[in-house]
């Protein structure tokens, strides 16, 4: 017999050994000799008050003992003789389109324009250290995607997108730790990431999928509404019968290409800002409400989350991450675009947000209109421009201290920081635009006033974060294909239908299945 229940265990009361074993026997009547095992189901805490509760929801096994095996299965078939499903980009929603091609029994074709994992970590090396962008392998692109040297957090709201416990089940089928299937916001980390890519990389390959790296695409041959070939890398021309197109946010090549070829887009409202970055010992001190670096070992890294209505605006944190560090994601010359991430065990000593406010197309953007579909990724590219800049012309990021954000001061000196190139002090509080420098010094004041102790001069406010989505939306049908063209698929976060590295997965599995219906 197996009983679901939930329990709540006070932090003092978690040091206990085998407590939560007693705590069930407990909540059941019964005696501990008769439960067989405990398994936990989901763990999150509640550190609202002072009192820090952990909940947990379990399944507590009577007389009987858990099955081994994951109720998930993934069942790979050989299909390197079968019919191709060419797919551009190998984020997210690529890797989970080509792994769910393979189980429908299709040959998934991946052409993705940078590097493997590994090669890769070396050009993100020359970014960091050197200040060297290439336009084709950095932060955003290369096996993975921007998921991959990112933070790992697995959060979504996608709830009715797709099965994501299968998302889950599957990463962990890849490497990742089991550990997410359980916690609440479960996180895998920068430091994990690659391997379980690569994992993943290499079940596409054994099972006969092909991927091609250092593959960009370059242009498309079309007739009668539909997509004949593709041409990579400026010489090599592919027939193709179904296309996926999972290129990520950031490929502004895809979409001037898609423009060219009078393709349908839209103009997509999106959210800007700023990255603010505290030391973490502070962010744990307000949030379980201890000493200075007292935190309790059985507690993780402190976050929290922003949410703040200024006017007719809301401004929220995005990514953000304890323990964690500030990484220049620019994709081009001249442009400074920062992202967080944690490693794995969130052990560095800074915590650090993205605080962001909403922008919306229709509204705001009335000087941009000349630009058409592509007006808020011009507003975008202006900004990474006026950053880049405002930094010194490097990739040093343009920084204030949050006080003097706030109130208006040049800050003569910073904090210490994560992000390795540097930072230059810099007006950013007249910097911004209004829009969105006026919106974030009012929900920086308001927060500091609930939640006492982050409204500080020992955090720096970083620009820019501006590439928390896509600046357009490639439309689609209900079937996934594009309106114009029958065997073109838009997917994931690039064509507007993600946010995240679990959203893009599902999106991607849903497209693969649709093209399965559609041809089988």
């Amino acid at each position: 017999m197996i009983k679901q229940i939930q329990l709540r265990i006070a932090l003092d009361e978690a040091h206990q050994p085998n407590i939560l074993l007693q705590k069930s026997a407990d909540f059941l009547n019964i005696s501990t000799s008769e439960i067989e095992a405990v398994k936990i189901l989901r763990k999150s805490i509640d550190a609202r008050k002072p009192k820090i509760w952990f909940n947990y929801k379990i399944a507590v096994y009577i007389g009987e003992k858990p099955s081994e095996q994951s109720a998930y299965q993934f069942e790979y078939q050989d299909v390197s003789k079968a019919t191709p499903i060419h797919i551009i980009g190998f984020g997210p929603a690529g890797m989970y389109a080509a792994l769910r091609l393979i189980e429908l029994g299709y040959k998934p074709v991946v052409f993705e324009r940078g590097k493997e994992v590994r090669t890769r970590r070396r050009d993100l090396r020359l970014i960091n250290q050197s200040g060297r962008v290439d336009e084709n392998s950095n932060y955003c692109f290369g096996e993975g995607g921007a998921g991959t040297y990112s933070d790992g957090k697995l959060y979504t709201r996608s709830l009715k997108r797709g099965d994501v416990r299968r998302i889950f089940e599957n990463l962990v089928y890849h490497g990742a730790q089991e550990q997410i299937l359980v916690d609440a916001h479960p996180h895998i980390g920068t430091d994990k990431l690659p391997k379980v890519v690569q994992n993943i990389r290499e079940t596409i390959l054994k099972y006969g999928g092909e991927i091609h790296f250092n593959s960009r695409l370059t242009d498309l041959k079309i007739s009668n509404q539909k997509i004949k070939s593709i041409l990579i890398n400026d010489e090599t021309e592919i027939p193709v019968t179904q296309l996926i197109l999972a290129t990520g946010h950031s490929a502004r090549d895809i979409y001037y290409l898609l423009d060219r070829h009078h393709i349908l887009m839209q103009a997509k409202s999106l959210a800007m800002g700023v990255r603010v970055e505290h030391p973490q010992a502070l962010i744990d001190s307000i949030q379980y409400h201890c000493p200075i670096g007292q935190k309790d070992d059985l507690l993780p890294p402190a976050s929290y989350n922003i949410v703040q209505q200024v006017g007719d605006r809301g401004v929220y944190s995005f990514c953000m991450c304890p323990g964690g560090f500030i990484v220049p994601a620019a994709t081009g010359k001249k442009e400074i675009v920062v992202n967080g991430m944690s490693p794995s065990k969130r052990h560095n000593k800074f915590a650090n947000s993205g605080i962001v406010v909403e922008i919306d197309t229709n509204r705001d953007l009335a000087r941009y209109e000349k630009y058409g579909v592509f007006k808020t990724l011009a507003f975008q590219k202006d900004l990474e421009q006026l950053a880049f800049v405002a930094g010194g012309r490097n990739l040093q990021a343009p920084a204030q201290r949050l006080t003097d954000f706030v109130e208006g001061h040049l800050s003569n000196t910073l904090n210490d920081t994560s992000y390795q190139p540097g930072l230059n002090s810099a007006p950013l509080h007249s910097i911004l635009p209004k829009l969105i420098g006026k919106k974030l010094r009012k929900a920086f004041k308001t927060y500091g006033q609930k939640l006492p102790g982050f409204y500080t001069e020992l955090a720096n406010v970083i620009g820019v974060e501006s590439r928390t989505s896509s600046p357009l939306k490639i439309p689609r049908n209900e079937q996934f294909q594009h309106l114009q063209l029958s065997n073109l698929y838009p997917a994931g976060e690039g064509a507007g239908y993600a946010g995240g590295i679990v959203s893009a997965a599902m999106d991607g599995e849903r497209i693969a299945e649709a093209i399965v219906k559609k041809i089988h």
